[in-house]
C-alpha cells in the first residue's frame, strides 16, 4: 500500500476489556479514517477486537493493528525488558490475532501502529525498531510500519529499506513535543494536551505547515501524513469532529 494523497486521521480504538469500558469507539468512527485496534497484549480482547472490527467496516475506515508489549496492567504504558525475538514474534502473534478478525469480517489488516511503550522504544532503539520491521515483512512487507514524524526520519526510512517495509510518519494533535522532536513523555506535566483550542491549533500546524511548536517553544519540521488524536482524552469526539471538519474545509 503507497503513502495516502492526504493527512489521515488516525484514533487508537477497541480498548475495551471485559466489563471495563474505554473510549467512544461508536463516535469517534465515523470521523476518522484509521482506526488502531487494540490486539489484546495492552487491552480488547477477541469479542472487543472483532466488534471494534466491524463497526469499522460498517463506517469504511481502515483497520491497523496496534500491538504492544505484554502489560494490560500497566496499559502498555512501561517498557519491558524483551529479546528482540519475543519482539518480532510478539508482534506477530499481534498481527496474525487481528488478521484472522478481520478475515471473519470480510475485510484485511491495512498497516501496523504499535503502542505506548513499545511505539517509544522503537524511536530509540534500531534493535526494537528493526525487530518490529521484521514481524511486519514476515506477515506482510506490503504493510506500512506508523512511526513517530521525526526531523531524521531519513535514518529510519533507510532502515525499514533493508526489510522492505514502508513507513507512515505520524504526528500527534494532542501530544507535547521536545526540542528534538519526540513526544514528552506521558510522566511529565503538559505531556498530554486537554485544551480544544490547544489541539485544533496543532493539527492546523501539523496539517497546513508540517510542523508542530516544542514545550520551549522551538518549531520542529515533522511531515506526517497521519494524524492521530486520542480517543481517551477528554472530549475527544468533539475534538475529532472539529479536526475533522478543519481537515476537509482546507481540502486536506
Amino acid at each position: 500500500m503507497n503513502k495516502p494523497k492526504q493527512l489521515w486521521l488516525n484514533a487508537d480504538l477497541g480498548e475495551s476489556f471485559g466489563v471495563w469500558n474505554m473510549g467512544q469507539d461508536e463516535l469517534i468512527m465515523p470521523v476518522i479514517d484509521c482506526a488502531n485496534v487494540a490486539t489484546g497484549f495492552h487491552a480488547s480482547d477477541p469479542v472487543t477486537m472483532r466488534r471494534t472490527v466491524e463497526l469499522a467496516v460498517r463506517h469504511q475506515v481502515k483497520i491497523g493493528a496496534h500491538p504492544a508489549y505484554p502489560d494490560k496492567e500497566g496499559f502498555g504504558r512501561r517498557s519491558m525488558s524483551l529479546s528482540t525475538e519475543e519482539i518480532t514474534n510478539a508482534v506477530l502473534y499481534q498481527v496474525g490475532a487481528l488478521h484472522a478478525i478481520c478475515v471473519a469480517a470480510g475485510t484485511q489488516v491495512s498497516y501496523v501502529k504499535p503502542h505506548g511503550a513499545l511505539y517509544n522504544d522503537m524511536m530509540k532503539s534500531t534493535d526494537i525498531f528493526t525487530a518490529i520491521l521484521r514481524a511486519v515483512a514476515a506477515f506482510n512487507p506490503n504493510l506500512p510500519l506508523v512511526l513517530l514524524a521525526h526531523p531524521q526520519l531519513a535514518e529510519y526510512e533507510a532502515i525499514a529499506a533493508e526489510e522492505g517495509v514502508t513507513l507512515w510518519p505520524e504526528a500527534f494533535a494532542d501530544r507535547a513535543y521536545d526540542n528534538h522532536g519526540y513526544l514528552v513523555p506521558r510522566s511529565e506535566s503538559q505531556s498530554v494536551f486537554h485544551e480544544r483550542a490547544k489541539i485544533l491549533a496543532q493539527a492546523e500546524m501539523i496539517a497546513t505547515q508540517g510542523a508542530v511548536r516544542s514545550i520551549d517553544g522551538h518549531r520542529i519540521e515533522i511531515p506526517a501524513v497521519t494524524l492521530c488524536v486520542h480517543g481517551d482524552n477528554e472530549d475527544a469526539v468533539y475534538t475529532s469532529a472539529a479536526i475533522r471538519a478543519m481537515l476537509n474545509e482546507r481540502g486536506i
